[in-house]
C-alpha cells in the first residue's frame, strides 16, 4: 500500500499534538511490509517530522536558501508554502497511490485525488461547540472540516466523546465509518536533566486561552498559595503572560506565586514528575494529551468530569465538578496534604497509561487504512 500524507499540519506547527500524532503513527507504519509512506515536503520547522527520517527526498539546496533568508530576517512563509504546494501537486499528478491522508482540514486536495480514498482524523469539535471562544477566521476552517467529514472514506475519532460530538453535530454521517483510536504517549522522564522550578508546585500545561480555565484555577487556589509560602502555580508553556494575564495576577496579589515557565521538549517529563499534581481545568477537550503525559511521568491528575476526560484518565483521575472553584480547591488540597492519596493516584496512572501505546495505535490506524482502500 502506498500512502501519500498531506503536509499541511507540519507547515502550521513547530510543536504540537497533531503533528506529533502523525509523526508517531507514520514512523511506525512506514516500517510495515509492503507499505510506502510519502510526505511531500521541501521545508518545515516542525521538530517531530524533521527528527523522524520520514522525509526521504533531498531538497538540500532549497532548504539552505530558506534557512539563509530566515537568518537575514526575510519572510519565507509564502515562499515555503508555494514550494511545498508545487511539490505536492506534482506528486499527486504523477504518482500512483492507494490512500491519501490529510493532516488538517483544508480541502484543497479533493479535486486532485479524484476517487482515491482518504482517511480523516478528527481531534475535537470544540470550535463547533464553543464558537464564542474563537476568531471569525476559524469559520473558514470549519467549512472545510464539514466538507471533509462528509466526504471522507473513513474517519478516526480520537475519543468516544469526539465520535459522539461528530454524530451530534452531523447526524447524517454514517456512524460505521467512524473508528475510535486513541493517542499514544510520547513522553518520558529524564531524571538527569536540569529544570528551574520551585520545590513545591501545582502544574498547569499549555494554552491558557478561554475554555482552558486558567483564571478559574488561579482563583480557586489563591488561598492555598497565600497560606503556603513554599507553594507555587507553574504554567508550563503557553507563551509568556500577556498584559491581561499580568493585570489579573497583580489584582489577585499572585504575581510572585504564579509563574510562567518555557521549556525544551526533553525537560517536560521532569516538570510533570516533580509537580505535586497536574491540574487540567479545561471546559472541554477532544482527548487531552497532557493527561497521558502526566500519568506517564508519575504525576497525579486533577481534572474536570466532562468531555473526554473520564475515558482517558479512568480511575487515575481525581475529578472535580466543572467550574466549581470550591470543589477544585478541595481536590487539590487533598492531593497536596495526603501523601497516601497522591501515591494511590500515581499507581492508578501507571496502570491506565498502559492503554495508550503507539505501536498498538499505529496498528489500529493501519487496519483502518487497509479497510478504506477496499471500499
Amino acid at each position: 500500500m502506498k500512502i501519500i500524507v498531506d503536509p499541511q499540519i507540519f507547515l502550521i506547527q513547530t510543536y504540537g499534538g497533531i503533528s506529533r500524532y502523525y509523526t508517531e503513527i507514520f514512523k511506525r507504519i512506514s516500517k510495515y511490509e509492503n507499505t510506502e509512506v510519502k510526505i511531500p515536503i521541501i521545508f518545515t520547522n516542525n521538530i517531530y517530522i524533521n527528527d523522524s527520517q520520514l522525509i526521504t527526498e533531498n531538497h538540500s539546496f532549497k532548504k539552505m536558501v530558506f534557512t539563509l533568508l530566515k537568518k537575514m530576517g526575510i519572510s519565507t512563509r509564502k515562499k515555503i508554502k508555494k514550494s511545498n504546494q508545487k511539490l505536492l501537486d506534482s506528486v499527486l499528478q504523477k504518482e500512483k497511490f492507494d490512500l491519501f491522508i490529510p493532516t488538517y482540514f483544508n480541502s484543497y486536495f479533493l479535486p486532485k485525488i479524484n476517487d482515491t480514498p482518504f482517511v480523516l482524523t478528527v481531534y475535537d469539535m470544540i470550535h463547533e461547540l464553543f464558537p464564542q471562544y474563537f476568531e471569525n477566521d476559524t469559520f473558514e476552517v470549519l467549512k472545510y472540516k464539514k466538507e471533509l467529514i462528509h466526504k471522507a472514506t473513513k474517519i478516526i475519532a480520537v475519543s468516544e466523546n469526539t465520535k459522539k460530538d461528530i454524530l451530534k453535530i452531523y447526524p447524517s454521517i454514517d456512524q460505521n465509518k467512524i473508528k475510535v483510536i486513541y493517542h499514544g504517549n510520547s513522553i518520558q522522564v529524564n531524571h538527569d536533566i536540569q529544570i528551574n522550578v520551585p520545590g513545591k508546585y501545582i502544574l498547569f500545561v499549555g494554552s491558557r486561552d478561554n475554555y482552558k480555565n486558567f483564571k478559574l484555577l488561579t482563583e480557586s487556589i489563591k488561598s492555598l498559595l497565600v497560606q503556603d509560602s513554599n507553594l507555587f502555580l507553574i504554567c508550563a508553556g503557553g507563551g509568556k503572560f500577556n498584559s491581561d494575564e499580568e493585570s489579573f495576577l497583580v489584582n489577585m496579589g499572585l504575581q510572585k506565586k504564579v509563574l510562567q515557565l518555557s521549556f525544551d521538549e526533553n525537560q517536560l517529563g521532569k516538570i510533570y514528575n516533580k509537580a505535586r499534581c497536574f491540574v487540567f481545568p479545561s471546559e472541554y477537550e477532544g482527548f487531552g494529551i497532557p493527561v497521558l503525559e502526566a500519568m506517564a511521568c508519575q504525576c497525579p491528575i486533577i481534572l474536570t468530569n466532562n468531555s473526554s476526560f473520564p475515558e482517558v484518565a479512568g480511575n487515575a483521575g481525581l475529578f472535580f465538578k466543572l467550574n466549581d472553584k470550591i470543589d477544585l480547591k478541595n481536590k487539590i488540597k487533598s492531593i497536596i496534604d495526603d501523601e497516601a492519596l497522591r501515591e494511590k493516584h500515581i499507581k492508578l496512572g501507571n496502570e491506565q497509561i498502559k492503554l495508550f501505546n503507539w505501536e498498538e495505535k499505529a496498528a489500529q490506524c493501519y487496519s483502518l487504512y487497509q479497510e478504506a482502500t477496499k471500499n
